[in-house]
């Protein structure tokens, strides 16, 4: 019924999914860019559509009062940004212990327009040993997608030169808020 639900919400809106499932049941999915709170909507639809579960980080202070329950149950996961606390190594033990996962993270960490992309997408898959998903809402051709994998080579240099590659025609909503997909210098 769900995936019924979310298949006419997107067609309503005039949205098109362009998706090739991964053959992998373990990998980190990094969705860009983030320039609005309505990718997240959109992105669970699309997974509803797909029945595929994710989990997916955020911030500790969006998991408050009865938001935790509705979050996790969603596939959320809390992160304290103000402390390093093993989050990667954590994460890589859930990998590894889950038959099938999908952890879905936005590598900007933040709507506003940063100067780069945190690092942690690319170190969760390398500790985990499971490839990056790339994934995308491009609100210019009201396209949902992901269908590129890669697998890291711990070359993150050139890793990243692949993954600038693909998002370079992809347009979010505040194409203002959007910064260069490059990790920090």
């Amino acid at each position: 019924m769900l995936k019924y639900i979310s298949e006419s919400i997107l067609k309503l809106a005039g949205w098109q999914l362009d998706v090739v499932q991964p053959q992998e049941k373990k990998y980190v999915m990094i969705g860009a860019p983030h320039t609005t709170n309505w990718d997240f909507p959109l992105a669970l639809l699309t997974f509803w559509t797909l029945r595929q579960k994710i989990h997916w980080v955020g911030k500790k202070e969006m998991f408050w009062g009865p938001l935790h329950t509705l979050f996790t149950f969603l596939g959320g996961i809390p992160v304290d940004r103000s402390k390093s606390t093993g989050f990667i190594e954590q994460i890589a033990d859930r990998f590894d212990q889950a038959e099938a996962m999908v952890l879905a993270i936005s590598p900007e960490g933040t709507r506003a327009r940063t100067d780069h992309w945190k690092s942690g997408f690319y170190h969760i898959a390398v500790s985990a040993k499971v490839p990056i998903c790339l994934a995308y809402v491009d609100f210019s051709r009201k396209t949902l997608g992901f269908s590129r994998v890669i697998y890291p080579t711990g070359n993150i240099d050139e890793d990243m030169e692949i993954i600038a590659d693909f998002y370079q025609d992809i347009q979010g909503k505040r194409p203002q808020n959007q910064g260069p997909v490059r990790l920090r210098q």
